[in-house]
């Protein structure tokens, strides 16, 4: 596994980064901006469904990479659930895979600023793996 992570241009758009990695699973960052900003001093939602998105597909790609396998990654569906507003801070995410079969994978994915234990945001993603 690398510990480095190639972020597609959406997520460089919205300042996504790579964080740091834990148990070889990536960890991104975005820090708050305008770019990111809905309503006045609050993260916009599309800002903290791109992090969640992006941390799933990123944690997907090193598990992958590690086993030696190229694939095309294709969404199949997302569940974002708010769960409070993200104040203007850094933010982060972290992917669990929960399942990986030969064609399809199941991730949860949580967001957090300050206090890892208090999430902002959690998603569950289904990818197909082509």
């Amino acid at each position: 596994m690398t510990d480095t992570v190639n972020l597609p241009a959406y997520a460089q758009a919205l300042g996504i980064a790579l964080h740091e990695m834990e148990d070889g699973l990536p960890i991104l960052t975005v820090d708050f901006s305008s770019d990111v900003e809905g309503r006045p001093g609050h993260y916009h939602g599309g800002a903290i469904a791109g992090l969640l998105e992006n941390a799933a597909y990123a944690a997907l790609r090193s598990v992958l990479s590690a086993e030696g396998r190229e694939t095309k990654l294709k969404p199949v569906n997302i569940t974002v659930q708010y769960l409070s507003a993200g104040k203007p801070l850094t933010s982060y995410a972290k992917a669990r895979i929960t399942r990986k079969g030969r064609r399809n994978a199941n991730i949860n994915i949580e967001a957090w600023q300050t206090d890892r234990s208090k999430p902002i945001a959690s998603a569950v993603m289904n990818i197909l793996m082509a």
